[in-house]
């Protein structure tokens, strides 16, 4: 309990004092204070492109499937013109949705370039290009590596924000996904950015166009009923998209962007 308030009160303080973003260390510091669990490792993913950050739980029954969490988009921006020099997220919530789930067979990713500096660290990977095929296949890179390590037969894709469109977009080129599970998904990289009445990613790969690919893998998507930053008509956009959607679930819930899917995960992985 001490860790969550501990976050709670860095979070409301960077909050509330707007102009003084924490420093790359303070957000590392914030993911690291929420582990209390000791068979949660960190580990550096390296691929061809970039180096993910990862924190790992992985017993000797993974076998079969393990469950990859991939993380928002972060601090992309620090003010509407403005890019972030670095995209580590202040509230990590995908790795707090990762922590809440008991399974012993669970890794957390982080977006290329957070939690870690390189020289190919440009603010394109967090902005324009932020779903660029780049991206994508340094993912799948790490995927084939984590099942060489672990040999595991296959994974469960789930990503909070823009993580929801990287594990759609994973999932469309592999062979070994059993389910998807987005929250605040975006997955109509088009539809959002007309809405949002902002630039095109350009360079980035959208979900949507790739329908045909993933209609034969269990997907589900929680979808905040007041999301504004992701409004639901961008989910009902992408599931216009599929002739087959027999195998797209969906679940509506009183929630904003932000908040507040850790109580609503904690009910949905009882549930399921």
């Amino acid at each position: 309990m001490k860790t969550y308030i501990f976050v709670f009160m860095v979070v409301l303080f960077f909050s509330a004092c707007s102009s003084k973003i924490p420093s790359l260390e303070d957000r590392k510091n914030i993911a690291f204070s929420l582990i209390n669990d000791k068979s949660v490792v960190q580990k550096d993913i390296k691929t061809d492109t970039f180096t993910l950050f990862s924190f790992q739980k992985i017993s000797n029954e993974c076998k079969n499937s393990i469950k990859i969490y991939i993380e928002g988009d972060g601090l992309s921006w620090v003010s509407k013109n403005i890019a972030s020099s670095n995209p580590t997220p202040i509230n990590p919530i995908s790795l707090k949705l990762m922590l809440l789930d008991d399974s012993s067979c669970k890794i957390y990713l982080a977006r290329p370039c957070q939690y870690t500096t390189s020289n190919i660290c440009e603010e394109k990977y967090w902005t324009s290009h932020r779903f660029n095929s780049k991206i994508i296949d340094s993912f799948n890179e790490a995927l084939d590596s984590l099942k060489k390590e672990y040999s595991n037969h296959s994974f469960d894709l789930l990503g909070y924000s823009g993580g929801g469109a990287i594990v759609t977009l994973l999932a469309s080129k592999r062979d070994d996904i059993n389910s998807i599970t987005t929250i605040a998904g975006n997955l109509d990289i088009e539809k959002w950015t007309n809405v949002q009445k902002i630039s095109s990613l350009s360079d980035s790969l959208n979900p949507a166009d790739f329908s045909n690919t993933l209609e034969n893998i269990k997907q589900h998507h929680l979808i905040g009923e007041d999301d504004k930053i992701i409004p639901k008509e961008i989910f009902f956009s992408y599931q216009s998209k599929f002739r087959n959607k027999k195998n797209i679930t969906y679940s509506l819930y009183k929630a904003t962007h932000n908040c507040c899917w850790e109580d609503i995960y904690k009910k949905y992985l009882l549930e399921n």
